[in-house]
């Protein structure tokens, strides 16, 4: 059903555009050289893509939440779950879903609690945003659309979700695209220190950490230019127009934002609480569980927070099929930057 070479043609992609296309291929990395599939298809420039935005998200009753997500594809496809960052919402996949629909994928795009029209379903419901109850939503959000595996791709607080599912759930993962590797949060390690610039890169964290950024991330206004300069800053490259940052600000006008977003920064550092009930899996992530799942990991060049060694720092933590890229010239938010190769990933790691 789905193949590279269709894939091509359907974006009208010849193999000499593909070739040139992922920089950085010749450093990939693998468990077998069987284990490598080689893409072929290109990776356009998104400025912006074109597509602009989804039709009227659904809505369904899932664990603690009603979660609206946007949904591509067949009914009876082979599901893939695409999860988005922060600040971002379901838009970094505008272009991603219909070139994985388009292929025959059932394309699933949540926005993550605290985001869009995803609602808690109790007002008493702590609004608790540390890593184990952002993954407990997704395996909720697959049990309410009677998903029993997924392809699980994400970025920022996708990729930590997805790569928490994959490691503590993989019957339920077929497999992994996971930007910046493995993300799975240490708290112990938070603790210590970075060098100065790596400091400097995570500054709206130590911001949140204050009642100044608690604050600001309330109002409405200093909101929306905090996360437009967060936008800039990551994404250097990425020459996107405002209306392509509107459509998403949106999603950060839901009641619970700026709860959710303080806490998830807060709980990091280990300056807010957790909840107890989650006691149990943040402890076998505290011991950095390894992943098994065939798993693809993808390196935004431009990022700031691309971890230098071209994913050498977190591959002991694939055990499985495994196949690395760096993209040159991408920045942060790659799904919406490069949504070919973000979604060729997909494909292949499918193969693996």
């Amino acid at each position: 059903m789905i193949n590279r070479r269709t894939f091509s043609k359907a974006l009208g992609l010849g193999p000499g555009a593909a070739a040139a296309s992922f920089t950085g291929l010749g450093r990939a990395q693998s468990a077998s050289a069987a284990d490598r599939v080689e893409p072929v298809t290109a990776t356009p420039p998104v400025t912006p893509g074109p597509h602009t935005a989804f039709a009227e998200p659904k809505q369904v009753r899932a664990g603690l939440l009603d979660v609206g997500y946007a949904e591509l594809g067949p009914a009876h496809g082979p599901a893939v779950i695409c999860l988005h960052g922060w600040p971002y919402d379901i838009h970094s996949y505008v272009d991603v879903a219909p070139l994985l629909a388009s292929q025959g994928y059932r394309v699933i795009v949540p926005y993550l609690r605290g985001h869009g029209t995803t609602r808690f379903l109790s007002e008493r419901t702590f609004r608790n945003a540390q890593q184990s109850a952002i993954a407990l939503d997704v395996i909720a959000l697959m049990d309410a659309l009677k998903i029993d595996r997924a392809v699980l791709a994400g970025f920022d607080w996708g990729s930590r979700t997805a790569d928490i599912i994959a490691a503590l759930w993989p019957e339920r993962c077929k497999a992994l695209v996971s930007v910046s590797g493995y993300l799975v949060t240490s708290l112990e390690a938070n603790l210590k220190p970075l060098a100065p610039e790596a400091e400097h890169t995570w500054w709206y964290q130590y911001y949140f950490a204050t009642e100044r950024g608690r604050l600001a991330l309330e109002d409405k206004t200093l909101r929306h230019e905090l996360t437009r300069l967060v936008w800039d800053t990551v994404s250097p490259t990425w020459d996107f127009d405002d209306a392509t940052f509107e459509r998403t600000a949106a999603a950060f006008d839901n009641p619970d934002y700026a709860a959710i977003v303080i806490h998830n920064y807060r709980w990091r550092l280990s300056l807010a609480d957790g909840e107890r009930r989650y006691d149990a899996l943040e402890k076998r992530l505290a011991a950095r569980p390894t992943i098994a799942v065939p798993a693809l990991t993808l390196d935004p060049e431009r990022d700031p927070f691309t971890a230098p060694g071209d994913g050498a720092s977190y591959r002991d933590r694939f055990t499985g099929r495994y196949e690395h890229r760096t993209l040159a010239g991408i920045g942060h938010n790659l799904p919406q930057e490069a949504p070919t190769a973000f979604a060729q990933a997909v494909i292949d790691v499918d193969r693996l």
